[in-house]
Formats: structure tokens, sequence, C-alpha cells
């Protein structure tokens, strides 16, 4: 994932600390110098970055530390605080109607986030509507549309017409009756002067309420340069980063955003309709030095449920905690896991799991483990009813049905069987609390390690 390595690299040099109640002006000269080295090597501009280290020195040489405080925790708040307070708020989007001016060079990926913002408002209960003003790029309007019918939005856009700007006064109405309109402009391989004039008068037609700047995670320092004309042609409200899921640096889009004096607004995360998230600095800081982020995690958990059981309307996950556990409920759990997106990226969100538990894990494991959940899938897929129903009863002959059935082994039926025993114990053991403080004691023991079917591999396919 995009600044990736930033993060691994500012939490192996704050990981120099451990052990240390108290530090000298020389482990923070020593401290600065990789965090300095971290994010030039990120792509951050070099006087962004020495204003940043300067203020980490600074605050670490004169604020005392509270008692009991380790010094890498002591560090570790100022390196936090300082980072999110050089991103600053997330771009002020209200639920409510708006219209959304989106800009950027070819390439960047604003069609795609169109459509994506689009979901994104629809999920909270607005009706939005994306119009394609791009009448540059070969097949700008066949993207555009085939998007936002996967985003189930409307759209508006005409293949016929070569005005981008009669395209938009058309757009805005026949779409009057959408909430929040999102107006997708033409990029370029360079900032023209053409493309500058014709956002112009979009501008003046579509009259935004917000005008984001939609930029690659790869950009690098030609961040600064183009997020600076942009800002000076239509005012930059705010930025969209994409392909944030990729190997790029990513640096260079934090430069943009201070260059702007804006904020970000949305975070792309992946290929999906749905791989988008609202920018919130504390979370994204937070996963970015491998302390979690609780609350991106919950909205994922709670979206990846909804989906699962519109998917499946017959299927309840609270029936789990109330009869039998099945192997229909395993499966139906595990898509629940698929629709919250890349394991890696769920990880991230996890305080405890990202960050250093994740740096030591091979390059692959990730892949490992969703092949895994695949696998099993598959194999479930070639059970009978009865099978998924009650698979204490599958014996060995079934097993090897069951594996020449899916094009598997028996050892992997076997390993399928095995967690699913082990994901039976861990329900049965939440069924059985009586209290709230029960609750409570069972969830930190697990997050311990302890009990509850091997600690968090009970609670899933991870194994």
């Amino acid at each position: 994932m995009v600044l990736d390595d930033l993060g691994s690299s500012l939490r192996g040099t704050l990981d120099k600390l451990r052990g240390k109640s108290r530090i000298s002006e020389e482990d923070i000269e020593e401290i600065v110098k990789e965090i300095q080295r971290s994010l030039l090597s990120a792509d951050v501009d070099v006087s962004l970055v020495m204003e940043l280290s300067d203020n980490i020195k600074e605050r670490a040489l004169e604020e005392e530390p509270p008692a009991g405080t380790p010094a890498r925790d002591f560090v570790l708040r100022i390196v936090y605080e300082e980072l999110v307070d050089l991103i600053g708020d997330s771009t002020e989007l209200p639920l409510e109607e708006q219209t959304i001016l989106l800009a950027g060079l070819q390439g960047s990926g604003k069609t795609t986030s169109a459509a994506k913002m689009a979901w994104w408002f629809s999920t909270k209960g607005l009706r939005p509507a994306v119009i394609q003003t791009d009448t540059f790029r070969p097949g700008a309007y066949e993207q555009a549309k085939e998007m936002t019918q996967r985003a189930e939005v409307d759209f508006y856009g005409n293949p016929d017409n070569d005005d981008p700007v009669e395209i938009a006064r058309k757009g805005l109405e026949e779409t009057s009756e959408a909430d929040v309109h999102i107006v997708d402009t033409a990029g370029r391989h360079a900032l023209e002067d053409e493309l500058i004039d014709e956002i112009e008068e979009i501008e003046d037609v579509a009259d935004p309420d917000t005008s984001l700047l939609v930029l690659d995670a790869a950009i690098g320092q030609g961040a600064k340069d183009q997020a600076q004309q942009f800002d000076e042609s239509i005012g930059i409200d705010g930025v969209v980063i994409t392909k944030i899921d990729g190997t790029a640096k990513g640096g260079g889009a934090l430069t943009a955003v201070d260059q702007t004096d804006s904020s970000i607004a949305f975070l792309g995360t992946g290929e999906e309709v749905q791989d988008i998230e609202r920018f919130e600095p504390d979370g994204f800081i937070s996963r970015l030095l491998g302390m979690g982020d609780l609350g991106q995690l919950a909205e994922r958990v709670e979206r990846a449920m909804e989906q699962t059981e519109m998917e499946e309307e017959d299927w309840d996950p609270e029936d789990m905690l109330q009869g039998s556990f099945t192997l229909h409920d395993m499966q139906k759990q595990m898509e629940a896991m698929n629709n919250m997106g890349p394991l890696d990226q769920v990880m991230d969100m996890i305080p405890g799991f990202g960050g250093g538990i994740k740096d030591q894990l091979p390059d692959d494991a990730m892949d490992v483990t969703q092949d895994r959940m695949r696998t099993f899938s598959v194999i479930m897929d070639s059970m009978t009813e009865a099978e998924k129903e009650y698979p204490k009863a599958i014996g060995a002959s079934q097993i090897e049905r069951i594996a020449r059935g899916s094009g598997t082994t028996e050892e992997e039926v076997r390993e399928l069987l095995q967690q699913y025993k082990m994901m039976e114990k861990t329900i049965k053991q939440f069924q059985g609390m009586g209290s709230e403080q029960e609750m409570q004691r069972m969830m930190k023991q697990m997050q311990q390690g302890g009990g509850g079917g091997g600690g968090m591999g009970g609670m899933g396919p991870f194994g």
C-alpha cells in the first residue's frame, strides 16, 4: 500500500527507543535524521520535511514526558500529532445538496473517483449523479457509464456532443432531482492552457460548492506545481488521492495538500467501486504508525455485513449467537470478510495487527491467507446442504468425495473442518455469556491471545 514503506521506516526508527525510559539529545538527533530520510524517500517535499522534523526535534527536547511514559511512546505521540497537523483536517463535505467539480491530469483516476464518490454518498442516504464532460479522452463516456451503473447512481453524458461546457449545463438540468452533482472534467497529459480554460468555463456553469483535485499517489514531486496551477485557476478545496493500494511512495500527494492549503477528501483504495474511504487524518496516521484505525474498521464491518445479508436474504448473522453454528454460517462470514476489502488493509485497521506485526510477515502472507479463504469457499461449494448443516457427520469417504469434487486435497478439506471447529468453539463461548462484564472479560482474553479458540485465529479463517 502507498506509504507502507514510510510507515515501516518510521516504526523501525521509533523502535530504536524501546527499553529506554529517558532520551538524550543524541537520541533525538538520530531519530530526527531517520525521520527525514523516511519522508524524503517517500517523495515528501524537502521544505515540508525540514519543517516537520524541526517541530519534532523541538518538542522532544523541550516537552517533559508524562510520568512513567516510555521514551518510544513519548516520541511516537509527538510524531503522530505533528503528522496529523501536517495533513490537516479532512475536507468538509456536508451530507446535503451540493455540486462537486473534479479536476486533474489524464490518468489520475477522476472518472473512477467520480463513480466511487457517488457510491459513497448513496450509502449515506443521498441521491448522487455523475456528469461526464470529458470529450477529449476516447472511451471516457463509456467508462463513466459503466462505472456509474456498477455504483447504481444517476449518470449523464453525451458522446455525440463535443462541447464539454454545454454537456455540463445540460447534465445539471437533466439530473436536477439529484442531491449531489459530481462533475467530472477532462484531463490532459500536462497542464496546457486549453485544459485550464475549459475547466474554468465548466466551473462558471456548474458553480460548484467544492472543487477537488484528483491526484495519482505515484505523482511524486510533480504534485507541487500541478496543485499550485489548478489552485490558481479554479481554487482547490480538497484533494482525492487515488491508487493508494499500489506501491507508489505517496509523499507527493501529501505535499500537494500542503501546497494548496487544502485537505484530503477521499482515498481510493482499490479498483472496485466500493474501494473508497472518507479521509480521516487521525485514523490514517494511526494506521501509518501501526496503531490501527477502529473507526474505519467498524464502518467496513458494518458495510460488509449489510452487503452479505442483502446477497443472502435468509441469513442473519445474529442467528449464529442463538442457535447452532454451521458451515453455511462460516461461508457467509467469509463472504463478509471478503466484502471488507483486502486483508492487508483490514489488518492495518486492527490495533496491534498492522504496523509492527505485519512488517514481520512475508510479503505474500496476505495473498496466501486470501488464497486459503478462496480454497475453503470452493470446498464448501462442493458440499451438500446436509453436510453444511451437520459438518460433524462428515466422514472419510465424504472428505474424499468433497476433495475430488472441488479439485482440492483431502488435507485441505480437513483443514476447513478444523477451522470450523475452532470457530464453533468461539461462538459457543459468546453464546454462554450472561453479562456485559463477562463479554468484556472474554474480549480482553481474546486480544491477549488466550482462550476463544486460539486467540484471534479462532475468529476467522486466518489459521
